[in-house]
């Protein structure tokens, strides 16, 4: 609220926006939705109000997330009680802080939906409008331009981008005439430093380790090449080569099916799965980035490498370690190891892809 308040009173340079917890740091999207909130809670007083409007976000989240798995039919049905009653972190996080982080991922989940209904362009402009409040989104992204080289190659693919781009365009336009490199330089900063207190994911390292750029280097290449080896060997089915995908759909020799939506789901949850395994850090409001994705990508294969006991332990410690405040050495040494898991678990198998109806 405090962020936003600037905006109220009519400054327009993000480097002069910031509030009590520090500088604003999120595109404009956020912005217009925060200030909404500013507006209808009386200046953000009425938290209760403000408490209400985010329940409604909750279930409604939780809808489109129904409707995803739906499409899906992978996962049984008492996985979805772990998902609606059994996380307390992820209803602090939208009922108790009213982070921005469920705001963007419920128009993620827009975006998804659209995607599986066939409606790309609508699907790219959700999505765009996810980025707009918070970057974290863009760990879909080589997951989505994916999918789009796969479903209408390279010179169909760039209407749906530069959808994402223009609407990044129009959104940001007020502050960009203002101060275009305030903006950018604050928006989407992405060598950010985290602080090493909050940390979910690296509390077993060192301070020194965690800060060093070194190690964020490395991350950044190990999520590279993780991207690279699920492109070449799980999302790309055809014989040809992968730069096949850069050829009209009709010009390949290889004649593909229409995308399914286990592929489309597959394709985006590990996608963003992969970069939230790679994240130089993870603070406690990140868990809805990948919440709800989790089951999917645990029952999602055909493979019985995992039995339904162990993917639902899997589960309850990723839940364990996420409630662990402050996280320890052991909290943030076993999210990985359950991470390390459901890598392991989406490398072994290739995903049986199923047409639904």
């Amino acid at each position: 609220m405090a962020e936003v308040e600037g905006v109220a009173n009519g400054t327009l340079d993000y480097t002069q926006l910031k509030g009590d917890t520090g500088p604003l740091v999120y595109p404009a999207g956020f912005v217009y939705i925060f200030l909404g909130l500013y507006y209808v809670t009386g200046r953000g007083a009425d938290i209760r109000l403000a408490q209400h409007l985010f329940a409604g976000l909750y279930l409604a989240t939780l809808v489109l997330v129904f409707r995803i798995y739906g499409r899906a039919r992978k996962v049984p049905p008492y996985v979805f009680f772990f998902m609606c009653c059994a996380s307390y972190r992820v209803h602090s996080i939208f009922l108790l802080r009213l982070f921005n982080d469920p705001v963007a991922m419920a128009i993620l989940f827009v975006a998804v939906n659209l995607f599986l209904d066939e409606r790309w362009s609508w699907g790219c402009c959700f999505f765009s409008l996810a980025v707009s409040v918070k970057m974290n989104v863009l760990l879909f992204a080589p997951g989505l331009l994916f999918l789009l080289l796969r479903r209408f190659g390279l010179v169909g693919a760039i209407p749906k981008l530069a959808i994402c781009a223009v609407l990044q365009v129009v959104l940001g336009l007020p502050f960009l005439l203002e101060n275009p490199g305030g903006y950018l330089s604050r928006s989407f900063d992405l060598g950010r430093q985290f602080l090493f207190k909050w940390t979910v994911n690296w509390r077993f390292l060192p301070e020194e380790v965690f800060q060093h750029r070194a190690f964020h280097a490395a991350l950044l290449v190990a999520h590279l090449t993780a991207l690279a080896l699920l492109a070449l060997r799980r999302w790309h089915r055809s014989e040809e080569s992968i730069l096949s995908l850069l050829r009209d759909p009709a010009d390949r020799k290889t004649s593909l099916q229409p995308l399914t939506p286990n592929e489309i789901i597959f394709v985006l949850f590990s996608s963003n799965f992969v970069g939230v395994c790679c994240s130089r850090s993870l603070h406690y409001q990140f868990y809805v980035w990948y919440f709800h994705t989790l089951p999917y990508l645990l029952w999602g294969s055909p493979a019985k490498k995992l039995g339904h006991l162990l993917r639902v332990l899997v589960l309850g410690l990723i839940e364990l370690s996420w409630n662990t405040y402050p996280s320890t050495v052991y909290s943030s040494a076993s999210l990985h190891a359950c991470h390390g898991v459901i890598l392991l678990q989406l490398w072994s198998s290739a995903l049986a892809w199923t047409t639904i109806c």
